[in-house]
């Protein structure tokens, strides 16, 4: 089986090749609004069904797609759009516990399974001056709540983890791994 990724970001790439897998790279361009009546925990995984809706699979393939949310009280975190609105973003989750889902789908021509993992990630104060450092050095405009767990903001700040380290890096590797193994998709030289 072939594994193909509709995802553009560096680290599910990271992680599916540390993990021992091929693949190729393919688009699924849509947008990721979802339904304003949908519950925090059922976002990543109703955006991830749309990526996975959006892309050609053919036999032989299997496709991963992955979306993820962070929630604060909550409010849902996306991905901000300006040095300001991640300031605001991380400043709300100094000293507080906030929710990471995400969710993935893989779909072959024939079968599609979608799966979301939450964890709870506690940050201890974080000083304006941590905030300002932390955004001009490592610019997270691309990652939902401001902050990337393996930067240096989770490095510094990050208290307390209860669930997967990888799931709030962008793909719960662990959940993926056993469905891909079930699909018969294998690492390489497995």
């Amino acid at each position: 089986m072939k594994l193909l990724l509709a995802s553009n970001s560096p680290r599910r790439k990271e992680l599916l090749t540390q993990l021992g897998y091929t693949f190729d790279v393919v688009k699924a361009d849509t947008d990721e609004s979802f339904p304003a009546n949908l519950t925090p925990d059922q976002i990543a995984e109703y955006i991830s069904k749309k990526k996975a809706e959006a892309a050609e699979v053919r036999s032989g393939q299997i496709l991963l797609t992955a979306d993820t949310i962070v929630t604060s009280e909550n409010k849902i975190l996306l991905k901000p759009d300006s040095e300001q609105e991640a300031f605001a973003m991380i400043k709300s989750l100094s000293g507080k516990t906030h929710q990471v889902y995400t969710a993935f789908t893989l779909k072959t021509i024939d079968y599609q399974i979608s799966k979301t993992n939450r964890t709870d990630v506690e940050f201890s104060e974080i000083g304006d001056n941590e905030i300002d450092y932390y955004i001009k050095n490592f610019r997270p405009f691309d990652k939902a709540g401001s902050y990337g767990i393996q930067e240096w903001l989770g490095m510094a700040k990050i208290k307390k983890i209860t669930g997967s380290f990888y799931a709030v890096m962008g793909l719960p590797i662990d959940m993926v791994y056993e469905e891909l193994i079930k699909l018969g998709c294998f690492p390489k030289n497995f």
